[in-house]
């Protein structure tokens, strides 16, 4: 694959540089420079002309030279909670790959996922669906489930490379992810907006009221259109492969096996129930990893702790976080969406157009401000919008589950790149699924979802 792209890259730069010396109307000078280099970030990002890791890093070194940001704001992604939860997820993954646990809980779905490829991906879409209800991180649901799907790959002969072992990456990241978006407490913009919602309107999400309103379109109906994608886009076979067929299991880590199992049962019940113990799943994350890397317990040795994280993909990751952060903080995200908010076609009693116009908002908005940022940029917003629509304010933060649930690129959701970076695949295949489901979003999720809050009188 050849990344540097000159022409196209100068292009790219000058068109941000022309963005900040012409500053559009309601920035000052400050954001319309903020508002050049997000450009060339996101435009590197979004067009893979150079790796991830790289345009993070123009990002980082554009916002300290320019004087446009603080070190601790343009470097917060590193401490965020997400981060940590990467990590985990990394070493999670390389305990279970190394001790052959992965293999031999392969071994155990093989019987029920290997009669044909569609009920493997099924199968690996329906694992991922399970878990957004008891595991509260798609990283952490990443971590527990690549291993397993890889090796699963692996005893059915789809060697790396291969549609069909891209095909079960893809699912795996996309259904860890993707349906939990419905599901309150299981990723963080749905928490960040509950969150904001309750601080700064005094509304409060019951778990119930947002499953029934979210889960039948965005996560059963989605999850049905992500496997068809990855059927289409990544068709293989698995015809003829012998039944009693198993994973190698490593013979002498039966105990060492038993053990891990118990430490990661032990943290995924922890991570169900961080509502009653209080204790941040990425510390309870934390604490795994720490266990898992003392090498007298011999889970993840130092040789395989080296090969097993990617500093690639903390290195973007970290971008993309503190990128939404940082538009929030110099005011460039609340300005953003004014005026996109000023050119919609609001009006009371067009209910449809008005529904439409708010989910393409969040979308669009998360295109500049990573997901997790929508909730925070949009939300001071609902009341405005409310009176604009003639919807009910609880309606107007709603409509925003539909826009930061439709990603246009993949980089607005860094479980996505980190789930195939587990997997040991490159994220270029996502860029497709990603285009295919908003296009699905605009013709079939956005008007299904209309009809079903329609018939439950949300609006």
């Amino acid at each position: 694959m050849r990344y540097f792209r000159p022409a196209t890259v100068g292009l790219i730069l000058i068109l941000a540089l022309a963005v900040a010396l012409i500053r559009p109307a309601g920035l000052d000078p400050q954001q319309a420079a903020v508002f050049g280099v997000v450009l060339v970030t996101l435009s590197l990002w979004a067009t893979g002309l150079v790796p991830g890791y790289v345009a993070s890093t123009f990002f980082f070194t554009a916002l300290l030279l320019g004087g446009l940001a603080a070190p601790e704001l343009v470097f917060s992604g590193f401490s965020s909670t997400a981060m940590w939860l990467i990590v985990t997820g990394f070493v999670i993954g390389a305990a279970i790959t190394h001790s052959g646990l992965g293999a031999r809980m392969g071994a155990l779905a093989l019987p029920h996922l290997s009669k044909s490829y569609p009920m493997l991906i099924a199968g690996l879409m329906g694992l991922g669906m399970a878990l957004g209800f008891v595991m509260p991180s798609s990283m952490g649901r990443a971590a527990v489930l690549v291993p397993v799907g890889m090796a699963l790959a692996d005893v059915l002969g789809l060697q790396k490379g291969s549609r069909g072992r891209t095909g079960i990456a893809v699912v795996i990241a996309f259904g860890t992810n993707m349906p939990s978006f419905a599901i309150l407490p299981s990723n963080i913009p749905n928490v960040v907006l509950s969150g904001m919602a309750e601080r700064v309107l005094g509304l409060h999400f019951g778990y119930a009221d947002y499953l029934l309103l979210h889960y039948p379109v965005l996560g059963i109906v989605k999850a049905g259109a992500i496997v068809a994608l990855v059927l289409a886009f990544f068709p293989a076979t698995i015809a003829g492969l012998p039944a009693t067929a198993t994973p190698a299991a490593k013979p002498a880590s039966g105990r060492r096996q038993l053990a891990l199992l118990g430490i990661l049962l032990v943290t995924l019940a922890l991570w169900a129930t961080d509502q009653i113990h209080g204790i941040n799943a990425a510390w309870v994350g934390l604490a795994t990893a720490l266990v898992l890397m003392v090498p007298a317990f011999g889970f993840v040795p130092p040789p395989v702790f080296k090969g097993a994280v990617d500093f690639g993909v903390i290195l973007f990751v970290s971008g993309a976080l503190a990128l939404g952060l940082v538009v929030n903080a110099t005011g460039l995200g609340a300005v953003i969406a004014r005026e996109v908010t000023a050119a919609l076609p609001l009006a009371p009693g067009h209910d449809f157009r008005n529904f439409f116009s708010l989910a393409l908002l969040g979308s669009a908005t998360s295109v500049f401000t990573t997901m997790p940022g929508v909730p925070a940029v949009l939300t001071p917003l609902a009341p405005d919008l409310a009176q604009a629509t003639g919807f009910s304010v609880k309606a107007v933060l709603m409509t925003q589950v539909i826009g930061f649930s439709t990603v246009v690129f993949p980089y607005q959701i860094g479980p996505l790149i980190v789930a195939m970076g587990l997997a040991g695949e490159s994220t270029r295949p996502l860029l497709k699924m990603t285009l295919a489901l908003t296009a699905l979003t605009l013709v079939l999720f956005i008007p299904l979802d209309f009809l079903w809050w329609k018939l439950l009188g949300e609006i």
